[in-house]
């Protein structure tokens, strides 16, 4: 049984109008037997083709033509799903680029019997639009209603960023070890070569979407099967799926094409592997072309649910140690991520060690937590002066704070003042020297900070900073200059000076109109950052007025460069 709809995303408008977002498209499936494996779970890959299909059809409302999936982001599962169960997805637009869109996918578990409700996985997908002619389309923006589609708007542009330099986080990665850690070969190792899997299927009409292509979640179901054979020949049992790193999706496949499937174990984590899968197409006697990769990675579980020790992996000579290596540089790499990215905010230290392999998690979360609270509409007004605005936030027993001012200043200009920290000492009296002690990219830098004491029996305070910046993506979008502590080996804490912490702070740029621009500024108050701010937030002194005043003269003193 099976129902879909696109009424989700409920809320009243001020005037009492019932706001439907238009691209939000829901699916609801009843697990049978026919959807399970062997432990009467739905199977994974049937789980995969609910998911992109529903976001193909999210996807298609939005372009208003046809559109075929490009990609489809890690995916963790967090439960599994019996039979007797339902399976509720939700898809939605998130952002439209130029011809690509992300899709934001969330998958739900109801017992029908509890009427109890939990979340199994969740996901973004980009899909690419496909005109009449097989021409690239011109995507009209997402129209945002509420305060998660905006914050899921702004967010979309740095996911996409982490997409198109994935490949190079792995090469510069490994490039940046001087020794690779070496191949294991203890006794009792299993040889790769028997976890190998290669299986071909033939594309048939029920294989294919309404394009004649073969359906993208088709192609990831006979995908995970052929991984899933591939894991449990390491370990002569059955294993569970936990993670799917990226699917790349390379290139259509059609009706009549022999789709051949291969996959390999590539290393073994104690409790967990990888397995490398790839799909090639071919018709006829022409040559193979690669359409699709993942990797993904399994676990096997005993009779009280944990997970069990797995046996080492002897790699092949060549690639399979290239493989080998590749999979241990992939595990760092997820471990980053989930730490640094798939924790809350409030999970996360506030000062994460920095280091060339998790730069870019670093940056995504330190752009992404200023963009999280410029999004939040709860700001309250605490005194205004001369259009300087200082607005407070207290939520979680965390206070935020927003200064607010417009400068007749282009915004282009004052995002570059503003996000060279090296010159923030000549307007901001809270910065009394500040060092450029790493360019790390175009966008990124690590800062040494020494603020003056609050008082006399104080010591002076330093932070090290990771300033983040970032040029609108789309018209409309603003500048961004995001800045959180980072521990670095090189710059440890010394008796000279106390060590303060900043979670989140940092500039959103805004064109007003031509030469006018808005300026605020945010932070997420700190231990370290609290005792400056308090008497402002009392009204018992007005530093940030005079700050923002100076801040404003230093702007216009540099309008021209």
């Amino acid at each position: 049984m099976t129902s879909a709809d696109s009424q989700g995303g409920l809320f009243i408008s001020g005037g009492g109008e019932t706001y439907r977002n238009p691209t939000e498209v829901k699916m609801s499936q009843i697990v049978l037997p026919c959807h399970a494996n062997h432990c009467g779970e739905l199977s994974a890959g049937q789980l995969l083709k609910w998911m992109d299909s529903t976001a193909c059809l999210s996807a298609e409302r939005h372009a208003g033509c046809s559109c075929v999936t490009a990609s489809v982001d890690d995916i963790y599962f967090e439960h599994t799903i019996g039979v007797g169960q339902v399976v509720n997805i939700k898809a939605k637009v998130n952002r439209a680029f130029n011809s690509s869109m992300e899709v934001g996918i969330v998958v739900t578990c109801e017992d029908l019997y509890s009427d109890l409700q939990w979340k199994v996985c969740q996901a973004y997908a980009t899909f690419v639009a496909r005109g009449s002619d097989m021409g690239k389309v011109q995507l009209k923006p997402v129209s945002l209603q509420t305060q998660e589609e905006q914050l899921e708007h702004s967010i979309a542009s740095e996911r996409r960023r982490m997409r198109l330099i994935h490949a190079e986080i792995m090469t510069d990665l490994l490039s940046s070890w001087q020794t690779v850690e070496a191949c294991q070969e203890p006794e009792n190792a299993v040889a790769a070569e028997r976890t190998r899997v290669e299986s071909v299927e033939l594309v048939l009409p029920p294989h294919a979407n309404h394009q004649v292509n073969t359906f993208g979640g088709q192609i990831m179901a006979w995908m995970v099967n052929v991984a899933t054979i591939a894991a449990s020949r390491l370990c002569n049992a059955h294993p569970t799926l936990r993670a799917i790193d990226m699917f790349h999706f390379r290139g259509p496949s059609q009706v009549g094409d022999r789709v051949v499937l291969k996959a390999i174990v590539n290393n073994t984590f104690k409790n967990s592997m990888e397995v490398g899968v790839c799909a090639e197409a071919y018709c006829g006697n022409e040559p193979l072309r690669h359409i699709n990769s993942a990797i993904m990675m399994f676990e096997v579980l005993d009779k009280e649910k944990k997970p069990r020790k797995l046996p080492h992996i002897q790699p092949e000579p060549v690639d399979g140690k290239r493989r080998y290596q590749e999979a241990i540089a992939r595990k760092k790499i997820r471990l980053d991520r989930r730490y640094i990215i798939s924790c809350r905010q409030t999970e996360v230290p506030l000062s994460v060690p920095w280091d060339p392999s998790n730069q870019v998690y670093l940056s995504y979360n330190n752009v992404s937590a200023l963009k999280m609270l410029t999004a939040r509409n709860n700001w309250v007004l605490n005194t205004e002066k001369d259009q300087v605005n200082l607005y407070t936030l207290e939520e979680n027993q965390v206070l935020c704070f927003r200064v607010e001012t417009t400068v007749d200043v282009p915004a282009g200009r004052v995002f570059l003042l503003l996000s060279d920290l090296s010159r923030r000492p000549d307007w901001d009296s809270h910065y009394k020297h500040c060092e450029l002690i790493n360019q790390v990219d175009e966008d990124d830098g690590i800062y040494h900070v020494i603020t003056p004491s609050v008082n006399r029996s104080n010591k002076v305070q330093d932070f090290i900073l990771l300033a983040s910046r970032r040029r609108p993506c789309d018209p409309g979008d603003p500048y961004v200059v995001a800045l959180r502590s980072v521990t670095l080996p090189t710059h440890p804490p010394t008796e000279d000076y106390t060590r303060g912490e900043v979670f989140c702070a940092g500039f959103s740029i805004w064109e007003e109109s031509v030469g006018n621009t808005k300026v605020s500024y945010y932070n997420q108050a700190s231990a370290g950052v609290l005792p400056y701010i308090s008497t402002d937030i009392a009204g018992l002194s007005s530093t940030f007025y005079r700050t923002f005043c100076s801040c404003k003269k230093f702007l216009k003193d540099n309008k021209d460069g």
